[in-house]
């Protein structure tokens, strides 16, 4: 009851952080029936242009073992060995390239469904693998049961397709019996071509069924429920209690950097208590002013306050500190619409020679 309640409430969809997750797990969908098919096709094409060559080299080896007995000697212990091991590799010789069309067909079956990749957790041991009350069920749970039914699906399937092909191949089979031997070896091949045939095309269909299945079911398990996706939100996007105590770190930081800076401007412009710009001009450095600090009310203060304690000229000018503080950047020169007004500050700094007048200038 608990595992049904826990599927209903997952009504979302899995997110892509969801999905990349359970790839990089090793938690992919795999439908094995496509594996099945792949391994019919490999026999397909091995008894349509292997099997008739390699069998017949293997008929010419054994007729002549047969019928010249006395060309082979068995002296010996060694002798036997040498015939055992020449007829074992003229044996195998044909069943390798079913056995390489195989293996070939099971890795592009796993290929084309997933891209491969190395899960080490996969690998790793655990307890859970051994459980008998896991393994249970595993063999009587609902994808147990969904396994079983599906095999025995195709067991009766197959049945059916193997019963009808041998209802039609009783006449070749009778006619095959009067002509030469290796005729009627050319007609057990076509029979079983076409017999494979047959479960190969019932297997497809098969296929084509457990893939979408694998990969629907695969997709609800992964469903999520609404609090999951909020959580994976807040953990990709931070806390928006952290959020806000790392931006508050970070103006502080930014404001301490830049009250460091103040001492290095050139004039501060000023509303009296509102706001308040340093600016820092060298001709040697920047073709225009710099603004090395900006602030309002109590930063605004703490600004005139260091420059005056480091002797650099306040100028009080209303409009322009209100009109500059909206357009500009700290640590960027000044726009261009401000170079006249400021220019007359500078100009007026540079005629000014009294440091102790230098405190506060009113314009």
């Amino acid at each position: 009851m608990a595992e049904q309640a826990d599927k209903e409430s997952k009504t979302e969809e899995a997110t892509e952080k969801k999905i990349r997750d359970s790839l990089e797990k090793g938690q992919v969908p795999f439908a094995k029936e496509v594996s099945v098919v792949g391994s019919f096709l490999a026999i397909l094409v091995f008894m349509i242009f292997l099997a008739q060559p390699g069998a017949v080299e293997l008929g010419g080896f054994l007729s002549m073992f047969i019928e010249r007995p006395e060309a082979w000697s068995l002296a010996s212990e060694h002798d036997a060995v040498l015939l055992y091991r020449q007829v074992f590799i003229e044996i195998v010789k044909p069943l390798v390239g079913l056995m390489a069309l195989l293996i070939a067909a099971g890795v592009a079956s796993s290929v084309l469904q997933n891209v491969p990749r190395v899960v080490i957790d996969r690998v790793q041991p655990k307890l859970s693998r051994v459980s008998l009350k896991e393994g249970w069920g595993r063999l009587f749970g609902q994808k147990g049961l969904a396994e079983f039914a599906k095999s025995l699906g195709k067991l009766v399937l197959a049945g059916v397709v193997l019963a009808f092909a041998m209802r039609g191949a009783q006449t070749e089979l009778l006619a095959g019996m009067i002509t030469q031997p290796e005729a009627f070896g050319s007609v057990i091949r076509d029979i079983a071509i076409e017999i494979v045939v047959a479960i190969t095309a019932i297997m497809v269909l098969i296929a084509a069924i457990d893939l979408l299945w694998s990969r629907f079911h695969w997709r609800q398990d992964l469903r999520m429920t609404r609090q999951e996706v909020k959580d994976e939100m807040k953990q990709a996007e931070g806390d928006p209690i952290m959020r806000s105590r790392l931006r508050s770190l970070q103006r502080d930081r930014a404001r301490r950097r830049m009250m460091a800076d103040v001492p290095r401007a050139t004039l501060v412009i000023a509303n009296p208590t509102h706001y308040a710009i340093a600016l820092r001009y060298v001709r040697e450095e920047t073709a225009a002013p710099v603004v090395v600090a900006k602030g309002q009310d109590l930063v605004a203060l703490r600004i005139r306050e260091i420059a005056e304690a480091n002797e650099i000229p306040v100028f009080e000018d209303v409009a322009l500190a209100r009109s500059m503080y909206s357009q500009v950047s700290v640590d960027s020169m000044i726009p261009p619409q401000f170079y006249q007004a400021v220019a007359e500050l500078v100009r007026v700094l540079y005629t000014s020679k009294a440091g102790s007048g230098q405190g506060r200038v009113t314009s």
